[in-house]
């Protein structure tokens, strides 16, 4: 008898489970990239999206629950201060696109695969993750008078991840 993947006996290939368990941090650092900050901030925001992924494991949801526990195995537990890499992509816009063309990929793969309300749980996740994000720090201003919390940039994403999500 062979011990097959956890991902597998919930119904996913290899490369499906790949786009699930890739998007919680992909959204992470296309909402971090939304908006340039610097280097505190954007380890707050990486914190916050962090923090978010890892509450999930405890999700009432199997598969949101599977997930967030494969992601947190392979990025690192902030409840063990663990930190996530910060990642700048090169091209932000350009990694936002490529993240919302991933996330059509998976509302299509959760509505042929996923009962009904994991799909609902792990969509409005994703817009959870990019929420923690944008709100986790905020951007201009002088000594802080003046900023704002979330910039159009983070807001545009936020929104087109969540109509993409239908959420």
């Amino acid at each position: 008898m062979t011990d097959q993947p956890m991902y597998a006996s919930l119904g996913y290939t290899d490369a499906e489970w790949g786009l699930l368990t890739g998007l919680p941090q992909s959204v992470l650092t296309a909402a971090s990239a939304a908006s340039l900050d610097g280097a505190r901030k954007t380890r707050a925001e990486n914190a916050a999206g962090l923090d978010e992924i890892a509450d999930a494991r405890t999700s009432s949801s199997p598969l949101v629950a599977a997930v967030a526990a494969a992601v947190v195995d392979r990025v690192g537990d902030p409840e063990l201060g663990e930190e996530l890499p910060v990642l700048a992509p090169a091209d932000p816009a350009g990694y936002a696109g490529d993240v919302l063309e991933r996330v059509g990929q998976a509302v299509t793969l959760l509505a042929a695969k996923a009962p009904a309300e994991d799909a609902r749980t792990y969509r409005h996740w994703l817009v959870e993750i990019a929420e923690s994000v944008v709100g986790a720090a905020s951007t201009g201003g002088v000594l802080g008078i003046g900023a704002e919390t979330v910039t159009d940039s983070e807001r545009r994403f936020r929104d087109e991840l969540s109509a993409a999500l239908a959420d």
